[in-house]
């Protein structure tokens, strides 16, 4: 396990954790969990969304979106609890897993819309909402795999999205990927696990929603153009992929759960643990 502490995270240009985290009294951290047995056949990283709180920041969410917010972190804790369950197997695979951890406070420190910020890597990106903040930080952790981990393969895993929610509802993940073998796996996986994913278009037409007159990228649309946030909202993620096999999972829907039902009880349900360890314990 390696932590990054605020200091190493501005020494090293993690400037989408830090800018989300700039507005809470609990600094921000990067979390690096890695699992390498000796006769792994591949290497995977798992990205999760680990916002603590989200209150939306100065672009405030309503308060009954508000008070289910303390789950904003279901992403990170599926990838840390499927790290600890493939070294309790003996997995033959190889993960390093990161946690981007931050609390999207609001305060007097917060990031502003407009702000500009520069990603890990050097890509600057104008914040046009600070409540499209999951991204930011998943595209930190993103974009340090691709250039300091050299994985096979990445998957990220966040409730990134309410509009995933109109799509799919509360039963069903969304998947969206770069590679069709990936995807396919991923949702086979979901089926024989009871954890249901639908694959969702990564549509090229769209990538103009996020271009901005003053930097790199957007976090969001300005305007209402093309819509589909759950849609650009994988674009965006996708930009800093390095052109790697990469799947997205929106749990935004089904990371909670309003009611006891089947085997699940009301609140987090742990959804993605089952699918990914029975994707990963597969070969």
């Amino acid at each position: 396990v390696k932590v990054w502490q605020e200091r190493e995270l501005r020494a090293e240009g993690f400037g989408g954790i830090l800018a989300v985290g700039q507005g809470s009294v609990s600094p921000p951290r990067l979390v690096r969990l890695s699992y390498s047995p000796q006769d792994a056949t591949r290497h995977v990283v798992l990205v999760g969304k680990g916002i603590t709180f989200d209150t939306g920041g100065l672009s405030l969410k309503p308060t009954d979106n508000m008070k289910f917010m303390k789950t904003d972190m279901a992403g990170a804790a599926t990838v840390i609890a499927v790290v600890g369950a493939l070294a309790a197997l003996g997995a033959r695979v190889r993960i390093t897993a990161l946690v981007a951890a931050s609390e999207n406070a609001f305060s007097g420190t917060a990031q502003r819309p407009s702000d500009v910020i520069t990603q890990y890597g050097g890509r600057t990106v104008e914040v046009l909402n600070t409540d499209a903040e999951g991204r930011l930080v998943m595209a930190d952790a993103l974009a340090y795999a691709d250039a300091e981990l050299d994985p096979d393969v990445m998957v990220d895993v966040a409730t990134l999205t309410g509009a995933v929610s109109v799509a799919l509802g509360k039963d069903v993940g969304a998947v969206f990927a770069s590679d069709d073998t990936l995807a396919a796996e991923l949702t086979e996986a979901g089926a024989q696990a009871g954890e249901r994913l639908w694959r969702m278009p990564l549509i090229e037409d769209y990538r103009p929603a996020l271009e901005s007159d003053v930097a790199d990228l957007a976090n969001i649309e300005a305007g209402s153009t093309y819509g589909a946030g759950s849609i650009t909202a994988a674009l965006f993620l996708r930009e800093f992929t390095g052109k790697r096999p990469w799947a997205h999972l929106d749990i935004a829907g089904v990371g909670r759960s309003t009611a006891d039902e089947g085997f699940l009880s009301k609140g987090a349900t742990g959804y993605g643990v089952r699918l990914l360890l029975d994707w990963l314990t597969r070969s």
